[in-house]
């Protein structure tokens, strides 16, 4: 056992039935950055089904409060239900769209696309398809595999009898509507979950789950714990705003990449040593994989090179805090992605597990400064001098 770590809590039952149908709602309830009022009251609703309280900030971001706080500092485990997505930048003269995206994802991915374009008229969202500007072998023979990848190179065709930019507006179609890719989600006999937004999405299902058996087995959690779901992480926004200074560890939960050179584990628990911004805190990083050992959680380490998460944008904010990822396997993320839900359920019972225990440093981090004989450092172990060649 690594030092200063206490016993390990109780481990916990996590409803997969009932995570895997949250999980698949979430997928159906269309949330572009930007457009996401209906995935927060969905999370609010599940949230009022558990009987767990909730505030919302005025931006939206949802923080769910749960812990008796008998232990001074908190903690934060973070989220995002927001996707990639698309805007109408024109209403082209066919009748069709273009767009541009939301997020950071290739149009290839795009292509072949089903989609709701969601007008501001609550009540009337247009169905349609993302295709290449040049999509019939029979018209284009070779040119529909020599024409260029790009958001330049596709158009939404509408499923309404429409043929030119007017009939476009007729329907209600302007400039800056939200285009939402649906998510098709299926689950196969083996558990792989396959779907787009399972980024951000399957995430949120863990920790709703973690959440369900502290409150149903009225587990003990030391520190009060928010969990916090953003809704502009996909643009870079994330945990930026929300949390008070009072948080002193905040772990995000979001997908891991599974790529040739990557370490994820596709049925297990990822937790990211760094990501493109800079290094997790060394201290909750280990501590979390030693909870993973202990409770025989499948758990390996990754770095990250083409990746921020929520708490990026929360450090580059300026909170105070200790910050970890803690990463569910994901196969082409912002593309055709697929999980399993058992690298669900693995991150939800660390989740669990982790909301039990109290603080990294229990004394230190509970204030926001002290003096540097506390300082834990001697908890991070230096090499030592190496020996002087003689001559």
């Amino acid at each position: 056992m690594r030092q200063g770590l206490p016993l390990l809590p109780r481990p916990l039952t996590v409803d997969m039935p009932w995570v895997q149908d949250v999980l698949l709602r979430l997928l159906r309830t269309p949330s572009p950055s930007g457009r996401t009022d209906a995935v927060v009251q969905l999370v609010g609703d599940v949230l009022d089904e558990l009987e767990v309280p909730f505030r919302l900030t005025r931006r939206g971001a949802l923080l769910a409060t749960v812990g008796d706080g008998n232990e001074p500092g908190e903690r934060a485990v973070v989220v995002h239900a927001d996707t990639i997505g698309a805007m109408v930048d024109r209403c082209k003269p066919n009748g069709r769209l273009a767009i541009s995206p939301i997020g950071t994802w290739s149009a290839r991915f795009a292509e072949g696309g089903r989609v709701v374009v969601l007008t501001d008229d609550p009540d009337r969202h247009l169905t349609g398809t993302v295709l290449p500007l040049k999509a019939s072998g029979h018209a284009y023979g070779d040119e529909v595999d020599t024409q260029g990848v790009g958001w330049d190179h596709v158009e939404v065709r509408i499923d309404e009898p429409v043929d030119d930019a007017e009939g476009l507006a007729a329907l209600g179609i302007q400039v800056g509507d939200f285009v939402a890719f649906d998510a098709d989600p299926v689950v196969t006999p083996s558990r792989y979950v396959k779907a787009r937004h399972l980024d951000g999405k399957a995430g949120v299902a863990a920790a709703l789950g973690a959440l369900k058996s502290l409150v149903e087995h009225d587990a003990p959690m030391p520190h009060r714990a928010h969990i916090m779901v953003t809704l502009a992480e996909e643009v870079g926004h994330g945990a930026s705003h929300g949390l008070g200074p009072e948080v002193a560890e905040m772990v995000s939960i979001d997908n891991g990449v599974m790529a040739p050179g990557q370490h994820t584990m596709e049925r297990g628990v990822t937790i990211a040593m760094r990501d493109q911004t800079g290094p997790f805190d060394y201290h909750l990083t280990r501590r979390l994989l030693t909870l993973c050992e202990q409770a025989n959680i499948p758990a390996v380490r990754d770095t990250f090179r083409y990746y921020r998460s929520d708490v990026a944008a929360a450090l580059e904010a300026g909170a105070e805090t200790r910050a970890a990822l803690i990463a569910f396997g994901l196969d082409a993320s912002h593309g055709h992605e697929r999980s399993h839900l058992d690298t669900v359920q693995a991150v939800a019972e660390l989740t669990a597990l982790y909301l039990q225990t109290e603080l990294t440093f229990r004394h230190w981090d509970a204030r926001p400064s002290g003096p540097l004989e506390s300082f834990p450092s001697s908890q991070q172990p230096a090499p030592t001098e190496p020996d002087l060649p003689t001559r």
